[in-house]
C-alpha cells in the first residue's frame, strides 16, 4: 500500500502537454502579431486566457475568452478561440517597446492551470523593415516552441520519477528475494521447538 502515492506521481500528466505555443514572437513597434496556441481536444469549452508576466502562477491576465468562439477584445489585444481547429489565437496591435516581454496561454480549469510562455520581442520599425509581412508565429513542431513547463516535466521525469521507480522496483524484488536457508542447506530452521 506504501506503494501506492509515489506510483501515482508517475501517472501525473505534465500541465503543458495539453497546450502548445510558439515559444518566441516577434512584432514591429506600432505594427501587430499574433499568436496561434493550439491544444488537445477535449478543452473547447474552457475559457482560454493571455497573461503577462515572468513568472506563470502570478501572471496578470489580460483578455480570456468566455469558453465560446466569441472573439474578445480589451484595449489594443483580443483573443479568439477555435473550436473545429482546437486552436485559440491572440493578436496584439499597435505594439509598444514596452509590450515586449513573457507572456503565457493559458486554460483556466479547476486545479492548476495548463499553460505555455511565449517570449514577445517587439523591434523598431527602422529594424523590421525587412522581416517578412507573414505571421510571426512559429510552429509548435519548432525546438524552440518547445514550452519550458515540457522541460520541467522531463528532468522531473528523469531525475525523481524514473529513479524514483527504479528504487520502488528495487524494493519490491529486495522483499521478495529468496530467503537463505541454515548453514547445513537444508531449509530453514524455526527457532521455537
Amino acid at each position: 500500500m506504501w506503494l501506492l502515492p509515489p506510483l501515482l506521481l508517475l501517472l501525473v500528466p505534465d500541465p503543458s502537454a495539453f497546450i502548445t505555443g510558439p515559444g518566441e514572437v516577434r512584432g514591429p513597434e506600432q505594427g501587430s502579431l499574433t499568436v496561434q496556441c493550439p491544444y488537445d481536444p477535449g478543452w473547447e469549452p474552457y475559457v482560454k486566457y493571455w497573461c503577462r508576466g515572468a513568472d506563470w502562477i502570478k501572471c496578470q491576465i489580460l483578455v480570456r475568452t468566455p469558453g465560446s468562439e466569441l472573439e474578445v477584445k480589451k484595449g489594443r489585444v483580443s483573443i479568439r478561440d477555435n473550436h473545429t481547429s482546437h486552436t485559440f489565437t491572440v493578436t496584439m496591435e499597435k505594439l509598444r517597446r514596452e509590450d515586449a516581454g513573457t507572456y503565457w496561454c493559458g486554460i483556466e480549469r479547476t486545479g492548476a492551470d495548463p499553460g505555455v510562455r511565449v517570449k514577445v520581442t517587439v523591434g523598431s520599425v527602422l529594424a523590421t523593415t525587412d522581416i517578412p509581412t507573414s505571421s510571426p508565429t512559429v510552429s509548435s513542431l519548432h525546438p524552440e516552441g518547445r514550452s519550458l513547463l515540457s522541460s520541467v516535466h522531463f528532468l522531473l521525469l528523469v531525475f525523481l520519477k524514473l529513479p524514483l521507480f527504479l528504487s520502488m522496483v528495487g524494493a519490491v524484488l529486495w522483499v521478495n528475494r529468496p530467503q537463505r536457508g541454515s548453514a547445513g542447506g537444508g531449509p530453514p530452521q524455526s527457532e521455537n521447538r
